[in-house]
């Protein structure tokens, strides 16, 4: 199953277990049709906020007992009864994929941490519940890896964002380090952009750290699932330092030698 669409979605490996590759088939699509509706194609704001309406109807329905009007919703009607799973992580993904219409910007780090609660941890916690491993500091954990995840993206994916009229990077940080829009538009790679980005990804890689005994806790393949994620996301933030913090040229994404080394640090880190 691809999931490089929609990619706050850190799971469905051939590690994944066959007895949940259905279920999380059936959460990824729904979190990347909805994903799509905010910010695919040619709709307008007002057309992309009723069709994510109509998935929060749907998810009533389910809470409700009632049959969802769409397929979709049906087989993920049966994977929420069948394990258990709660609807507070899928309205949050709605939450999040409406924000996304609307907010462009924002101001404080507080003011994103509490977009990627609803944009990238409800997956984690998905899948906790999943493997019925969602103690509160296993979600605790889950949260900082996500959050760290989503982090990771909206730097490596600045030039992208700017293109959607998005700024990922909080105001706050921007006026602090002396970089305004103008630099991300003109793709000024200063020593201000360079101090501001060295700042974001050390937050983002002490984040990461704050969630990767997670991955030592679950066993298994979850284990190992969650261990090349914590490293592949910690192997991005050393490409975007590698290439000098200049994420306009060249996007950072993980290559062949990158996952060798990935692996390596997984075994390395199990063997300890």
């Amino acid at each position: 199953m691809a999931v490089e669409h929609y990619e706050n979605f850190p799971v469905a490996s051939i590690l994944l277990p066959s007895r949940l590759r259905q279920p999380v088939e059936v959460i990824y699509h729904f979190a990347r049709s909805a994903d799509d509706i905010a910010d695919e194609g040619d709709l307008s704001s007002s057309e992309r906020l009723a069709a994510l309406s109509f998935y929060a109807d749907e998810l009533d329905r389910i809470g409700r007992g009632e049959t969802p009007r769409r397929e979709l919703f049906v087989a993920l009607g049966k994977t929420v009864r069948d394990f258990h799973l709660p609807l507070e992580p899928f309205k949050n993904l709605l939450f999040a994929f409406r924000q996304d219409i609307s907010v462009k910007r924002y101001d404080a780090f507080a003011d994103l941490l509490d977009y990627c609660r609803c944009s990238a941890n409800p997956v984690g916690l998905l899948m906790l519940h999943l493997y019925d491993a969602a103690t509160e500091e296993n979600c605790r954990m889950s949260d900082a890896i996500c959050t760290a995840l989503q982090l990771i993206n909206f730097w490596q994916d600045v030039a992208l964002d700017w293109q959607k009229d998005r700024i990922y990077i909080p105001q706050e940080d921007m006026r602090a380090f002396g970089v305004t829009p103008d630099d991300i538009a003109g793709a000024n790679v200063s020593e201000n952009w360079k101090a501001l980005m060295a700042f974001e990804t050390e937050r983002t890689r002490k984040l990461m750290h704050s969630g990767a005994p997670l991955a030592e806790k679950l066993p298994g393949r979850i284990g190992w699932e969650l261990r090349l994620v914590v490293q592949g996301g910690l192997r991005i933030l050393e490409r975007i330092e590698s290439a000098g913090f200049d994420v306009f040229r060249k996007r950072p994404v993980l290559r062949g030698g990158d996952w060798l080394s990935i692996v390596w640090r997984c075994l390395k880190r199990r063997s300890r």
